[in-house]
């Protein structure tokens, strides 16, 4: 079992490859996303995000790297999908998860819930456990830090109604968070290839996430077919 501290040495530097298929989606297994993650590792890969328990367990009984944990689970009342509740941090800390990811914008949760008042409650309850804000903007990662969150990552940049139409990947939002606040930044959201991972750590980037670009064929297949019509 890795230590707090031996989790963010492991992670510093590297890629870490996001490994989830939705329902909707033709991968939509977890023997696949753990053969996806096992993949990953031999690859070089230091570390694997992940959707779901019965995900997080079959990547796990491949892959002996840190996981970053979610649950994606979409109430009616919020638009806020990533770990929303204690529910789902509840079940991500029982089965050990190594860090667990939430959503950190300002929009507010299921039962009208804000950031601040969940994780407050979420820290409280688990003072050791390693968390990661998934922010849109520069304001939501500074009030997370506030509340003392473990690492900052930009995964929602672009994603929110008002953070729409940004470049991706965000090296403006990286920079600054590498600059002006104190804690780990984890670069997430439109690395596409070797280039855009260059200059994520250029920009600070204490590690970084890439996803569709490597274990989603169904975009990748997309995005040359668009190529082709352009």
């Amino acid at each position: 079992m890795r230590n707090n501290e031996e989790i963010l040495k492991q992670i510093k530097g590297g890629l870490i490859v996001s490994c989830q298929a939705l329902k909707t989606e033709p991968l939509y297994d977890s023997y696949i996303m753990s053969k996806m993650a096992y993949a990953a590792m031999l690859g070089g890969a230091v570390g694997i995000r992940a959707n779901t328990i019965v995900d997080i367990l079959a990547i796990r009984e491949r892959v002996d790297l840190p996981i970053i944990g979610i649950i994606k689970e979409e109430y009616d009342d919020s638009d806020v999908y990533i770990t929303p509740t204690m529910k789902e941090i509840d079940a991500l800390v029982e089965i050990g998860c190594d860090i667990i990811a939430t959503d950190a914008t300002s929009r507010l949760r299921p039962n009208g819930v804000s950031f601040e008042e969940f994780f407050k409650e979420v820290r409280a309850k688990y003072p050791n456990q390693l968390f990661m804000a998934d922010t849109s903007c520069f304001e939501e990662g500074k009030k997370a830090v506030e509340l003392d969150i473990d690492l900052i990552g930009t995964t929602m940049a672009g994603y929110t109604p008002y953070t729409k139409g940004r470049n991706l990947p965000d090296v403006e939002l990286v920079h600054r968070y590498a600059t002006e606040l104190n804690k780990p930044v984890i670069a997430e959201g439109g690395i596409w290839c070797p280039e855009d991972l260059k200059t994520v750590y250029k920009a600070g980037a204490f590690s970084a996430v890439c996803g569709t670009a490597i274990t989603r064929p169904m975009d990748i297949t997309k995005r040359f077919v668009k190529s082709l019509e352009e």
